[in-house]
């Protein structure tokens, strides 16, 4: 089973850390990453760029929408995910709180499936 692990970044976390701290952090989160494809876990996984860059689309009653961001009363950004295939919902959670993420963010665990469900 697949298991999006999705890393919810207090906002403005990044800049308070600074350059020197962020690639500290970011070396842990390279090397949980590789532990992972060393154990045949890892599917995907990618850092994003903060929320500042994005932008969402909307189309509603035949007419796009482009919101560009920050977006207001936001407290969280998705920072980046891994998506990993294992066996159960508890081996997920088990990697999710072994990921260094996890002492400065919220990692959350969601399994993969249908839209409709």
């Amino acid at each position: 089973m697949s298991y999006m692990l999705m890393i919810l970044e207090p906002a403005g976390q990044r800049a308070e850390r600074g350059p020197v701290a962020g690639r500290e952090v970011y070396a842990h989160m390279l090397r949980f990453t590789a532990d992972l494809q060393s154990r045949g876990l890892l599917l995907a996984s990618a850092s994003l760029a903060p929320d500042t860059t994005a932008s969402r689309v909307q189309i509603r009653e035949g007419r796009k929408r482009l919101l560009d961001g920050p977006f207001a009363e936001t407290k969280e950004m998705v920072g980046g995910f891994f998506l990993v295939n294992c066996g159960t919902r508890e081996e997920a959670l088990a990697i999710a709180a072994q990921c260094p993420a996890a002492q400065w963010c919220t990692v959350e665990v969601r399994e993969t499936g249908p839209c409709y469900m």
